[in-house]
């Protein structure tokens, strides 16, 4: 006995391929898949266990004595990417040495404000406000400790 499919539901290439790929697709993400019952390949990284709310505070990074930056002036530290600052003795200041323009690290501080050389761009050395632009927002504050005459970043 010959049997015969109805007119209009033969099964086309197409449909066999299409088939094919993705019962291909399911047994790969099968194969992938973690269910939790499972350690995780040797070769992924492995998190430190932390005691929980014990987290430690970053360490602070020691920049410079108060003696290196001049009152009215300051100094950049490119390697940290901040730039420290003295508006008025015995006060000090940080800030991001990005340039809030182009990214454009500064690169010194002189009569009072903070420059970068790619575009023009200044900020005064008291809060890092735009004093000529074209940067379009203040420098970030970053914080920093002064304790004796060390000054660190925290």
């Amino acid at each position: 006995m010959l049997y015969r499919t109805p007119p209009g539901s033969e099964v086309t290439r197409r449909a066999v391929v299409a088939g094919t790929g993705v019962l291909a697709v399911s047994a790969t993400l099968a194969a992938c898949s973690n269910d939790g019952n499972s350690a995780p390949p040797a070769s992924a990284p492995r998190e430190p266990a932390a005691a929980p709310g014990l987290d430690a505070p970053p360490a602070a990074q020691s920049l410079a004595s108060t003696t290196a930056i001049p009152v009215g002036g300051g100094a950049v530290f490119p390697s940290q990417q901040v730039v420290v600052t003295q508006p008025v003795a015995g006060t000090f200041k940080a800030f991001s040495a990005i340039c809030t323009h182009s990214g454009c690290m500064v690169n010194k501080v002189a009569g009072g404000t903070i420059n970068c050389p790619c575009h023009g761009s200044k900020y005064d050395i008291k809060d890092g406000s735009v004093v000529n632009g074209p940067a379009p927002d203040p420098l970030e504050e970053r914080k920093i400790t002064v304790s004796g005459d060390a000054i660190q970043l925290s």
